[in-house]
């Protein structure tokens, strides 16, 4: 990817969070970028290529991320803190893309939406899978595993509204707390 790309998808990702992506246009970006919006398309296509690039690389950070936690040999419990700190990561990297992801993934077109459903749902379905290996094997409380994805689910996607007003050092004592006391209540 050239730097120029790498500016442009940055501003976007900017804007989208900042006003939601079907409120920015092209000309937007552009002046944003202090650009022609016609010489925006000698490094883009359009607005839908930049929503695609931007939410299919977070998705594909969250299922990279997920198959490294499968693959260690850790407990269920071990297994969804890293998950947590996954969360933790993927929102203090990737933040403007990630608030992109969330808020307008439903903008996405043809085999770039299927795309990300099939990513956000094998996701979910994984993590599904590793609370009920923690509670078939007594690690967490033998509760509605759909009750407790959605808790787990719902806090951790809504990260990224949180981490860009903290301080360094609140964001280092959430890095450790979040996983406490997400999952502790959770903790036979």
């Amino acid at each position: 990817m050239t730097q120029r790309k790498s500016q442009i998808l940055t501003t976007a990702a900017r804007l989208f969070k900042e006003r939601g992506y079907s409120a920015v246009t092209m000309r937007d970006l552009a002046a944003a970028l202090d650009m022609k919006a016609a010489s925006l398309y000698n490094h883009i296509s359009g607005k839908q290529e930049i929503l695609t690039i931007l939410i299919l690389e977070v998705a594909h950070e969250f299922t990279n991320g997920m198959k490294q936690v499968e693959s260690d040999d850790s407990t269920a419990f071990v297994k969804a803190q890293n998950l947590i700190a996954l969360h933790i990561k993927i929102a203090l990297s990737l933040t403007d893309s990630l608030a992109v992801l969330n808020n307008d993934w439903m903008h996405l077109e043809g085999v770039s939406y299927e795309e990300y459903i099939r990513l956000r749902k094998n996701y979910e379905a994984d993590f599904k899978q590793i609370i009920l290996e923690g509670i078939d094997k007594g690690e967490f409380k033998n509760m509605s595993v759909e009750t407790i994805l959605f808790n787990l689910l719902s806090t951790l996607r809504s990260i990224y509204l949180w981490i860009p007003k903290k301080s360094p050092s609140e964001i280092e004592t959430l890095k450790v707390e979040l996983p406490d006391l997400l999952l502790l209540g959770l903790k036979k």
